[in-house]
């Protein structure tokens, strides 16, 4: 590496400094830390000569715009080697760390995310203000070229790596609509195409960006689609939606956003962003034999099977095809598994019901303070499912005035364990005999949470013999 060296050396006067090769992931750039002294650089060596000039004319240009990204300090004269400012190695990625895991961001992580996708829109619109688009590499805008290239990039390295038989005339078609529908905007705005967590530095807490060399020009969504749904982010969905919102407030300093269209044709890109993406790693990981790209597969193919439930019934042959290749039993213990309630009554003087998940079970709520029916002659033969208990509970009001402190709890509860992906949450409900109080408090409990969140809730009335399924 003596040319990074010599660069080092004619930029700051120091001779001699040591070098520290960094890690690369899925580029054939080579990254090294070049130090003596107080002086310290990043030396940078790609293979691909047009490559690295989209790079440096780029990064030119975004300096003039007074964007945060690295300045680039000296090129060698065949612009294979060039050196920039050293921004220190903190990243978006590892600062969010806890937050990927548990699926629950900290004040601080969320933090750093609204700054970062609120100057996204700032990088596109303005990084494309008097930029030559000629400059960008490998091509000078979002095009029915780049769509096929990445349609294709799936189809060739994920998709027939299954061993799934399909009509490729027929999938074709689909890509067809799918190409038409994605350029159907046309943008004058800048299109990053890697824009996510693990190309964001951080520097004194400030937002800075890295590998654009393949941007373009090109349409907003699909950057916020790559941010916002990136394989190992993790982020929940009412997260999402916050950022989205930061996203499109940050857009309404420089254009008007018809919001219920953005998110519409942003759907549109996260589908094909996630395709492009499992055409990267199948490639990355299946060719390349690059372990980190394998091990994000299954991240992939967990957006987007979330992605699918909704349906794309405008590409139904495309459709079908994905639905059953996330269903494929190779990737069956990839898959993420949804979070059941389940809920119990029952009658204190047999027990509490056992948790048959292994978890230790969950919430045991006590219904015996409440105005018992059991008392009463006339309600001996009726359960908390029938119309006089559920009349007199009722009307008595202090079942519904317990509920009413119940589901704010369970509420929170719930939501919790969608965002960190847990499977079992376990809620019982016990008075006397397991007849009445318990039984009305459980079945109300199971339809408010079914209802609220649409997750699968099973409901087992113990003494009374009685199982029901929400789905």
């Amino acid at each position: 590496m003596q040319q990074l060296i010599s660069l080092f050396t004619a930029y700051t006067g120091k001779t001699n400094p040591t070098l520290e090769a960094l890690p690369s992931s899925g580029s054939n750039r080579r990254y090294y830390r070049l130090k003596r002294d107080d002086a310290s650089i990043i030396g940078v060596y790609g293979q691909s000569k047009e490559e690295n000039h989209a790079f440096i004319e780029l990064s030119r240009h975004f300096h003039k715009q007074r964007l945060n990204t690295p300045r680039v300090l000296a090129v060698s004269d065949d612009e294979m080697f060039y050196i920039q400012e050293d921004l220190g190695d903190s990243i978006l990625f590892d600062a969010i760390k806890a937050g990927r895991l548990t699926g629950v961001f900290s004040t601080e992580e969320k933090e750093l995310l609204h700054k970062t996708i609120a100057q996204l829109a700032d990088f596109q619109v303005l990084g494309a203000k008097e930029l030559d688009f000629n400059v960008c590499y490998p091509q000078a805008e979002f095009n029915n070229r780049s769509v096929y290239w990445d349609l294709n990039y799936f189809k060739y390295n994920f998709l027939k790596t299954t061993g799934m038989e399909f009509q490729e005339d027929l999938l074709e078609n689909d890509f067809d609509k799918l190409a038409q529908h994605l350029l159907q905007d046309k943008s004058d705005t800048f299109l990053y195409r890697d824009f996510q967590s693990r190309n964001v530095m951080l520097v004194d807490g400030h937002p800075y960006f890295i590998d654009y060399q393949g941007g373009r020009k090109g349409p907003i969504y699909y950057d916020v689609a790559s941010f916002l749904w990136q394989a190992k982010a993790n982020f929940p969905d009412d997260l999402r939606d916050e950022l989205i919102q930061t996203y499109i407030v940050s857009l309404k300093k420089y254009r008007e956003v018809d919001e219920a269209q953005f998110v519409k044709k942003l759907r549109l890109f996260v589908l094909f962003r996630t395709l492009q993406v499992l055409g990267a790693y199948g490639f990355r990981g299946y060719f390349e034999k690059k372990p980190h790209f394998i091990q994000s597969i299954p991240f992939a193919l967990n957006n987007l099977q979330d992605l699918l439930k909704d349906g794309f019934d405008e590409y139904p042959y495309l459709s079908g095809i994905l639905n059953e290749m996330v269903n494929l039993k190779q990737f069956a213990d990839t898959q993420k598994r949804e979070l059941e309630v389940r809920l119990f009554s029952f009658a204190y003087k047999k027990g509490i019901p056992n948790d048959t998940s292994g978890n230790g079970g969950g919430y045991v709520f006590d219904c015996r303070a409440i105005n018992n029916p059991g008392k009463y002659e006339r309600y001996n033969n009726v359960t908390g499912l029938d119309e006089p208990v559920i009349q007199f509970l009722e009307e008595d009001g202090e079942m519904l005035e317990f509920l009413d402190h119940i589901y704010p709890l369970v509420d929170s509860h719930v939501k919790r364990y969608k965002d960190r992906g847990f499977t079992d949450l376990m809620i019982s409900f016990g008075c006397t005999g397991g007849q009445h109080r318990s039984v009305y408090a459980a079945q109300k409990t199971a339809e408010h949470i079914s209802k609220k969140f649409g997750i699968k809730v099973s409901l087992v009335h113990r003494e009374q013999n009685i199982e029901q399924v929400f789905q």
